[in-house]
Order: C-alpha cells, then structure tokens, then sequence
C-alpha cells in the first residue's frame, strides 16, 4: 500500500481496542482516539506507539488517511452530524446493521463501510487473520482502499451491499448473541444441580462442526426432532418452576416439531 496509511478512530470500545493494534501491527499509524469517555481514549491510546487523545470532533486540521467511526449503532449518525472533516478524507463506519446512507450528513464523498464479523472483548485478543471483513462504499476508490485496508489485517474480505450486511448482521445475531443467551440459561440450570458449564463443552464444539460440515437442518438432533413427546413434556415440566425459561423452551420446541414433523408422520 505504500506509505504507512495514517488512521484516526472515534470510538474506543470492544472493536476499537481490538482492531487499532491490528492495523497498528499491520503497518498503519493509529494516531488520534476519540471517545465520549476521555478514560477509554486514553487507555486505547497507551496501547498504541503513536496514539493520543482528541478530545473533540473537529478533525479539520487533522491529516489522517482514514477515519474509522467505532461507535455503538444508535451513535453512528449523531456522529455524523457533528464531525468535522477535511475535504474529501475518507471515513468509514463499522456497524453490521447501519446502512451506508446514515453518513450522508458527511461533506465527504468518500463515505464507506468497514464491517468486521466477529464477537469482541477488551480481554480476548481476536485473532483478525481468520475474521471475515464486508466492505461498502459509494465509489470505487472508497472501496478499493477499504479492501486493502482490510486485506492488511485478513485474508477474507468481501465486497457487499447495506440490504446484504443488515441480513448478515441478523443471522449473526441470531447464531452469536441468540446462542450465548441460551448457554447462559444452560448454565443457570446446570448451576442449580452443583454442574459447570464446561461438561457441555465437547457437546457444543461437535454442534458447531456439524452444522458447518452437514448444513444445520441435517445436524438437529435431540426429543423435538424425533417427535418424543414424552420427553418433551417432562422437560417442561421441570421447567415449571421458571415461566420465562418454560416459554423459551416451548417457542423453540415447537417451531423445531413443525418443521420436522413430516420426517416422523411418514
């Protein structure tokens, strides 16, 4: 890519403070942080060889190559609204969710999407070489620079349009954040009979490989799949005590039976 592409952040959460040491590593200059909470920018900063706070949105006079916008979903288009930019600097948002348009308050044409897929925390380290980026833009040199960008830190990067990301974004939801809240309920229940977690652990790593190599509808297995209704209606019972966790069960039990249901009527 040449000269080492100089970047400023506006947000210093999750993503943040797992992809400017990435870029950093990769040979970019992170410089300026900002965030709402000056506590998180300087953290963020002292984490990387060039970085500093900024302790407002006037990027006018700043000369950085990109700005990548890192904020939680219902900020972005705040952000938008009250940043100031350089003539035509090229920014980007990070969200899975937010369409492109939302930073059509920008003066710059060069607006894009540089979406990561992945799950992140401060405490675990993401390893970006495996993680897949989706790249938007409205022109082509917006996106050949994100894609670059993005090819520095990955090896699986994606050109993809805002109706395709928001559909990624809800399936990701529904295999990341709708699975871990049902392995908190796992973990509730096995807590109450002095069980962790961690005895799951080769069931749920077997799960995952299976509906990857056999396609999830030829991986389901267990009671509702099989139509065992007795089991189904124990289970609920034990359930009792725990309405809401009864209802979940139930909701997820029969749309599994629905589908399934002509597979053990035959």
């Amino acid at each position: 890519m040449g000269k080492a592409l100089k970047i400023d952040f506006v947000g210093a959460g999750n993503l943040a403070w797992n992809l400017a040491p990435a870029l950093e590593n990769a040979g970019a200059s992170v410089r300026n942080i900002y965030s709402r909470n000056p506590e998180n920018a300087q953290k963020l900063a002292g984490k990387l060889y060039e970085g500093q706070v900024k302790t407002d949105l006037d990027f006018s006079s700043n000369e950085a190559d990109v700005i990548l916008i890192a904020v939680a979903d219902d900020a972005i288009e705040e952000v938008a609204k009250e940043i100031i930019l350089p003539d035509n600097i090229l920014i980007a948002h990070t969200s899975g969710s937010v369409p492109l348009s939302t930073l059509g308050y920008l003066a710059s044409s060069n607006i894009g999407v540089f979406y990561p897929l992945q799950t992140f925390t401060k405490h675990q380290r993401a390893n970006f070489s495996e993680i897949p980026f989706f790249v938007e833009a409205e022109n082509n040199f917006t996106r050949n620079a994100l894609t670059k960008l993005a090819k520095q830190v990955s090896s699986n990067v994606y050109n993809i349009s805002s109706s395709q990301r928001q559909q990624l974004h809800l399936a990701a939801v529904f295999a990341n954040n709708f699975t871990n809240w049902i392995l908190t309920q796992s973990q509730a229940i096995l807590k109450e009979s002095d069980l962790d977690l961690s005895l799951l652990q080769p069931l749920l790593e077997q799960s995952i490989a299976k509906a990857i190599e056999l396609d999830p509808k030829n991986a389901q297995t267990g009671p509702a799949k099989r139509g065992d209704f007795e089991v189904l209606d124990a289970q609920m019972e034990l359930l009792a005590p725990q309405p809401e966790r009864q209802e979940l069960y139930r909701l997820i039990t029969q749309q599994i039976v629905n589908y399934y249901q002509p597979e053990y009527d035959d």
